[in-house]
């Protein structure tokens, strides 16, 4: 039911986690992808050649989205490349320890960076295309700590929940564009940003039974709430928080 047949989809982060899984989604469902990466070719190229293996089109795209000058330059090369963009996955972000009173400065600004000014950036220079052609999808991935806050990942929170605000402020500016504009939430999830985490056991454990699902996410159960939020059966959905976390936070 969910038809994205050739519609372009841009994902930041795409190359692991909750970006890969949506983007091989999307692929599944008609789109071709443009993969927006950081560091690692190697699993950027890997998601883009299956991808082609399912028959669409996918492209790479290494850049640091803090520079809203590099995401400008990667958009204008997608659009050339394409010819229009439909959808605009914000799925690029890290979680990092940090103690009130010991967290530095530069620590501060490279969460903030990455996860909040990145969405901007990209939202900024992609929301131009989209009002020329009169439609736009865009889905920006927060956080239940975006939402209750996280000891010892303050700035990890205050970026999420600035994901939100940020979020609930520009779905009213640009539905008039026809361009929709909502927010995800996932609560854990096994991607490679918690491993350190998740290699503890017993600390697994305690996670699973805060969870009343019982279980920790796959990043292709938080893609498949993207993927509807991308494609028309979420036509009457304009700047919410789809929270998808196992029940662990019930604040919608």
């Amino acid at each position: 039911m969910i038809n994205l047949n050739n519609q372009v989809v841009v994902v930041t982060g795409g190359s692991r986690g909750i970006g890969r899984a949506i983007s091989i989604l999307s692929a599944i469902a008609g789109a071709d992808i443009a993969i927006i990466y950081r560091k690692n070719k190697i699993a950027a190229e890997k998601t883009a050649e299956t991808i082609k293996n399912l028959g669409r089109n996918a492209i790479i795209l290494q850049l640091n989205i803090e520079n809203m000058n590099e995401c400008a330059k990667a958009v204008k090369k997608i659009f050339q490349k394409y010819g229009h963009i439909d959808v605009l996955v914000n799925s690029a972000g890290i979680w990092e320890y940090g103690k009130i009173g010991q967290i530095t400065p530069a620590e501060w600004r490279k969460t903030l960076g990455i996860n909040l000014t990145g969405t901007f950036n990209m939202c900024n220079v992609v929301v131009p295309y989209m009002r020329k052609q009169k439609y736009g999808r865009i889905i920006n991935i927060s956080s239940t700590a975006g939402q209750r806050g996280e000891p010892f990942h303050s700035h990890y929170a205050a970026s999420k929940g600035g994901i939100i605000a940020f979020t609930k402020s520009i779905a009213p500016e640009l539905i008039k564009d026809s361009i929709w504009v909502n927010c995800v939430a996932p609560g854990w999830v096994e991607t490679d940003m918690v491993s350190g985490v998740m290699k503890n056991s017993k600390i697994k454990k305690e996670i699973e039974k805060s969870i009343p699902r019982g279980k920790i996410a796959t990043p292709e159960e938080i893609a498949g709430t993207i993927l509807f939020l991308a494609s028309n059966l979420a036509n009457n959905i304009v700047g919410e928080v789809i929270n998808v976390n196992g029940g662990s936070v019930l604040c919608g």
